[in-house]
């Protein structure tokens, strides 16, 4: 823990202490909102790049491109992150004292500085080195995501829903830029070192990206993976082992150049609900109406809608007034934040080093791992923790997308999800 971290902490107890006063806040204060090096990163512009140039700059790496591309890596994510701790500091002081929220900004501050003192890259074995950092750090951050919902899910009440949700977003769309950047480095790197083959697969990539996915066969890969785990992720009794079909009509050979795992989780949540919502409104009956996903082509966006006879979002879903509100961190707006399953569930979450890393993967680990920590401790899955669809509408943002919710209260539920086709559009960053 920083030295900055530790005075914010005591100060901070202090000043909730009846019965003690603090004898150098002004020393604290000065240390907490007045640092010369964070004003230097936090004055630069960040300098978001488009799939297109992330594409372009890996297809042919050598020495040269990947220690030019370490070093952006290196230079641009402080940069980032010195914005969003100054977004931290502008937090009134109430919010900033609530749960989780001083361990972000402690991480981040940690982050901050150890880029900010990190050498420039000269060499692939320094590369290598700096590759290792980045995946340490990564780990470390794992908890930002329920450490940051938690302290803002509790903060809901001393903020304006459209001052919590504009917070948030610039949080979480700069989390996924930076994660997005160091995490495709260290693919490039590994390609370079023949660690993998990007032409193995039938859906080629460069670094994190695929050059051409499929999102047929990403919504039949999500669908396969809830069909098979119904059991684990439904608790409706009398039609658990009945299907829930998934119907694709559409373009179904179109291929585009996204992030697979942007793509995915957005693909996975959505039919998650949608299976939810089926069984919910349907519990009892021997057959369940399809989910039915379509998928159309444009000049410059793919879209996709899924569609399902689950009964409507406000039918199910009595604290929120508008579909949009789902995608809403504040209580007014979603009053489900405040449940206390909920926060239960993000509390066990960043008390777990693996945290949440907001991937499909992460969530098929969880059904494997056995025992389940979470399901004996009576803890809610990742699912319930009402956070897939903030984090899928986010996804959806990261390059110029959309994510859109129509419900037919008493019917179902249609959700339209618009993702930029020619890799133009830059990372929404720069707010």
């Amino acid at each position: 823990m920083s030295r900055l971290s530790t005075r914010l902490i005591t100060s901070r107890t202090q000043l909730h202490n009846p019965f003690g006063c603090p004898k150098r806040q002004e020393s604290t204060a000065l240390h907490f909102y007045q640092n010369k090096q964070l004003e230097i990163y936090a004055s630069k512009e960040p300098k978001p790049l488009t799939l297109r140039q992330l594409i372009f700059f890996g297809r042919s790496m050598d020495e040269e491109r990947l220690v030019k591309s370490a070093n952006y890596v290196r230079t641009e994510l402080p940069v980032r992150i010195a914005h969003r701790l100054r977004d931290l500091q502008k937090l009134p002081y109430i919010v900033v004292t609530q749960e989780g929220i001083a361990k972000v900004y402690e991480l981040y501050w940690s982050a901050f500085e150890k880029f900010r003192k990190y050498p420039p890259i000269t060499n692939i074995k320094e590369n290598d080195a700096f590759c290792e950092f980045l995946a340490g750090l990564l780990d470390e951050h794992a908890t930002v995501i329920p450490n940051l919902s938690l302290g803002m899910s509790l903060s809901s009440l001393y903020l304006a829903p459209d001052d919590l949700d504009s917070f948030m977003r610039r949080m979480l769309v700069s989390r996924i830029s930076r994660r997005v950047l160091a995490q495709h480095h260290i693919a490039l790197s590994e390609i370079y070192a023949g660690k993998h083959k990007p032409w193995d697969s039938s859906e080629p990539n460069v670094g994190i990206i695929t050059t051409g996915l499929n999102l047929k066969s990403s919504i039949e890969k999500c669908a396969n993976l809830l069909r098979h785990q119904s059991l684990e992720i439904e608790d409706f009794d009398g039609n658990a082992e009945i299907p829930v079909e998934v119907q694709i009509e559409g373009d179904a050979e179109m291929r585009f150049s996204y992030i697979r795992e942007h793509l995915e989780y957005i693909v996975f949540e959505l039919l998650k609900n949608s299976i939810r919502a089926t069984r919910s409104k349907h519990a009892g009956s021997t057959k369940l109406p399809p989910i039915i996903a379509t998928i159309a082509a444009g000049d410059n966006a793919i879209g996709m809608r899924i569609t399902d006879q689950g009964g409507g979002l406000l039918t199910l879903q009595n604290s929120v007034q508008n579909p949009a509100d789902l995608f809403s961190f504040s209580h007014i707006r979603n009053s489900a934040r405040m449940e206390h399953s909920r926060l239960l569930s993000l509390r066990t979450a960043s008390s777990y080093h693996r945290g949440i890393w907001a991937t499909v993967n992460e969530q098929v680990e969880n059904w494997k791992r056995l025992p389940d920590p979470e399901k004996e401790d009576g803890v809610e899955r990742h699912a319930r923790m009402g956070i897939g669809l903030p984090m899928s509408n986010i996804f959806a943002t990261y390059f110029g997308g959309s994510l859109e919710l129509k419900s037919l209260d008493g019917y179902g539920t249609d959700a339209y999800v618009r993702l930029p086709k020619l890799g133009t559009n830059l990372e929404a960053v720069n707010f």
